[in-house]
């Protein structure tokens, strides 16, 4: 299994999905990033059909690159038609049995958290109805997370990508409703400057005493990497810090200019000199 050590700078992989797995490992390693956090529509078309030989294959291209998996983010993009708002229940039930595969695979590639973003899939059209589906499978994913010995994240989105959890206060709430200590919210620092009315690291200071909030993931308001912004990443570090953050770092943009690896290579070199100038 793989050594946990606290805030492990990881990259989300989609940044190098024009690479192969293999060669992924290798570059982020060689850039300074200990672990990957791993969009499973990456890894094949329909990620829940990986096979034991598929899934090992992935766990030693991160060993030999001295890599872990930290987690596993952009859950329901593959296979098509998932929903966890749609009012058909063969949806739903479809669903669900992604859901409880993606946390099967989380644990069996030692992450510690799954990334519940998926903004298309979680729509609800303001439908109450569509919300309380949306509560109940999100407890059904507490249940297998714990099943599988990780953690389920909900995470708050702007709202110009999604009508259903924009706030860390909004995700707590449903975290405390369901009661499950498997599952529970997240920092996205670029949807977390649009929606939340304190700045960024204050939000990771009033909440992250609360044991609700589980990962960070790194990015500017302008959806790419952190340092290529306006946002301020010296009092988000500082926040993590000072609250005894002790899990996993993910840079996680959204536009890549001029590439991804250009990209993971600034962000990196960004986030490693405010910490070194702070700790």
């Amino acid at each position: 299994m793989t050594t946990q050590s606290p805030l492990r700078l990881s990259l989300c992989n989609e940044v190098l999905r024009h690479l192969p797995f293999a060669e992924q490992c290798a570059y982020a390693a060689a850039l300074g990033y200990e672990g990957l956090e791993i969009a499973p529509f990456t890894l094949a078309d329909d990620p829940t059909a990986l096979t034991a030989a598929e899934v090992q294959a992935v766990r030693r291209s991160l060993a030999d690159n001295g890599l872990a998996a930290t987690g596993l983010h952009w859950l329901l993009l593959a296979p098509k038609g998932l929903s966890i708002t749609d009012p058909d229940p063969d949806v739903r039930a479809a669903t669900r049995r992604v859901i409880e595969r993606l946390c099967a695979l989380a644990g069996e590639l030692d992450c510690r958290v799954l990334v519940h973003g998926s903004p298309h899939q979680r729509r609800t059209g303001g439908d109450g109805g569509a919300v309380e589906r949306a509560v109940e499978m999100l407890a059904i994913a507490g249940e297998a997370a714990r099943a599988a010995g990780v953690t389920y994240c909900l995470e708050p989105l702007a709202p110009k990508e999604n009508d259903f959890v924009h706030t860390v206060a909004e995700a707590a709430e449903i975290v405390r409703r369901i009661d499950n200590p498997h599952l529970r919210t997240m920092i996205d620092c670029s949807a977390a400057s649009q929606t939340e009315a304190q700045p960024v690291g204050e939000v990771i200071r009033e909440w992250m005493p609360s044991g609700l909030v589980r990962h960070i993931q790194l990015n500017d308001t302008n959806r790419r990497g952190p340092g290529e912004g306006d946002l301020p990443f010296t009092p988000i570090l500082q926040a993590l810090i000072d609250t005894g953050y002790d899990g996993d770092i993910a840079f996680e943009p959204f536009v890549y200019k001029p590439d991804g690896g250009a990209c993971a290579a600034r962000s990196i070199g960004y986030v490693k000199g405010i910490l070194e100038a702070i700790r």
